[in-house]
């Protein structure tokens, strides 16, 4: 999906109320399917199983295969797919399809943004939200095109995102709002 930024209007034109973005990661489709099998073996052994063994090795079994189902399976649908909104106030980014995690980011503490033409998850250390001492924070869905906020504190978060330039110039024309409505410093 592409962002709504029409790139003939003029500036003040161009720029939406409201800018969206999304990206979307198929290809964790079956890591999560991966997830409901687990899960599914873990409930066919607690409902229909003959164990003689004990009920110790069935109840590991059992807990075994429920708690890496659930793991893998919530763990990949989280990070399917993540959508950004870029609004008068904050940028927001919610992930997979209930929304979380998420990470509202209000204007007022950024400072500039930028366009990644390619951002990997190696180079993040995987999918999902990461965190890399030297980078920032980052929600990867997938390999592409990325949004980089710059804080006032020092620190970046990055987000895959389709159209992220797009997303760059709204947000850029936000903070140079934000900078013309501050009054001016008293001169000495």
């Amino acid at each position: 999906m592409r962002g709504n930024v029409d790139d003939d209007a003029g500036p003040a034109e161009s720029v939406p109320e409201v800018w969206t973005g999304r990206a979307t990661n198929r290809a964790q489709w079956p890591l999560a399917a991966l997830g409901a099998a687990s899960l599914a073996l873990g409930i066919e052994l607690a409902v229909d199983s003959d164990w003689t063994s004990g009920l110790a090795p069935l109840l590991m079994s059992v807990i075994g295969c429920v708690a890496v189902g659930l793991l893998i399976l919530f763990g990949t649908l989280a990070f399917v797919h993540v959508h950004v909104t870029v609004d008068r106030d904050a940028v927001e980014v919610r992930c997979g399809h209930v929304g979380l995690p998420r990470r509202r980011i209000p204007l007022e503490n950024v400072v500039g943004a930028y366009f990644a033409p390619r951002v990997t998850p190696h180079e993040w250390g995987g999918w999902g939200y990461r965190w890399r001492p030297e980078k920032g924070t980052a929600v990867v869905v997938r390999r592409g095109e990325g949004l980089v906020v710059r804080l006032g504190d020092g620190r970046k978060f990055t987000v895959t995102v389709d159209d992220a330039e797009a997303a760059v110039r709204v947000i850029r024309y936000r903070l140079g709002r934000i900078a013309s409505s501050r009054p001016a410093a008293p001169q000495s």
